[in-house]
């Protein structure tokens, strides 16, 4: 079993206090403080010795460490320009660590990865799940597995199913690239500071091909962007400003014998899919 000791309550805060750390709101800092969250992501990555790990925003160490005692070899990306110093501490005399200062929407990750398969970790700052999780999922990379810590609200919108309140654009996205599940509910006592929300840990199986076959997957998610711009508005309206003439997306829908009058958040990815392909016809 794991005993990932930057996890411990204690530890962290005499870390903190010896380089003179403060979280930042700016950045969405909370500092993981429970062994047992860490271990959860650590297997729900299925981490095995060799494994190639994209971390992504590793703070002081506290997954880095479960990671890399699990035996991956760990490339971690750290924005706070004050923390590889600290990282370069906490994790010292441990091998197979790479640590990069740098915003990881701006990062090369084929140049800083290869072209090997790797998996994701991460506990991402909440202001910014989103733009990383999509940055990641259309670039094409060989990614296998992605297990991170998320606000439990964006946790459920990535496993919505069409019909419910959570279900968007969000849900479509992971679900026509992954197969998500939500692994573990965590409460704000897990970090320090605490957080003023609940959070949750999900993994994403990466699927071999899409979720459903589309014949323009830019255009696909044109649809699925504009179908839910505005929730209230039926599809027929909801539509328009893909700039695609009237007759030809009413002849679409019909096509694909979906009711104009029918909102996007009813639709499912296949029937997303199925008005797509109508659309390129």
């Amino acid at each position: 079993m794991l005993t990932p000791q930057i996890a411990d309550k204690g530890v962290t805060k005499h870390i903190l206090r010896a380089f003179d750390l403060h979280a930042s709101r700016r950045l969405g800092q909370n500092f993981l403080i429970s062994p047992g969250v860490v271990r959860a992501v650590v297997e729900a990555a299925g981490i095995e010795t060799g494994d190639l790990v994209l971390e992504i925003g590793p703070g002081i160490g506290t997954l880095t460490q479960g990671l890399l005692e699990a035996g991956a070899q760990v490339t971690a990306v750290e924005l706070d320009k004050k923390l590889p110093a600290v990282l370069a501490e906490t994790l010292r005399g441990y091998e197979h660590l790479n640590i990069v200062q740098g915003d990881i929407l701006k990062t090369d990750i084929p140049a800083l990865m290869g072209e090997k398969p790797f998996k994701v970790a991460a506990n991402l700052p909440y202001y910014i799940t989103t733009p990383i999780l999509l940055s990641l999922l259309e670039q094409n990379l060989p990614i296998t597995h992605i297990v991170t810590m998320v606000q439990k609200e964006v946790a459920e919108r990535m496993t919505a199913s069409p019909g419910g309140k959570d279900y968007g654009a969000l849900s479509v996205a992971v679900q026509y690239y992954t197969e998500p599940e939500i692994v573990l509910d965590v409460p704000p006592s897990c970090f320090f500071p605490a957080p003023e929300v609940d959070s949750a840990v999900i993994a994403c199986t990466i699927r071999k091909t899409p979720a459903v076959a589309v014949k323009d997957d830019i255009l696909f998610f044109r649809v699925v962007k504009a179908s839910f711009g505005q929730r209230r508005k039926t599809l027929s309206n909801a539509l328009k400003p893909l700039g695609i003439p009237k007759e030809k997306i009413e002849s679409a829908l019909r096509n694909a014998k979906i009711d104009a009058s029918r909102r996007g958040e009813t639709l499912s990815l296949t029937e997303f899919a199925a008005i797509t392909n109508e659309l390129v016809n």
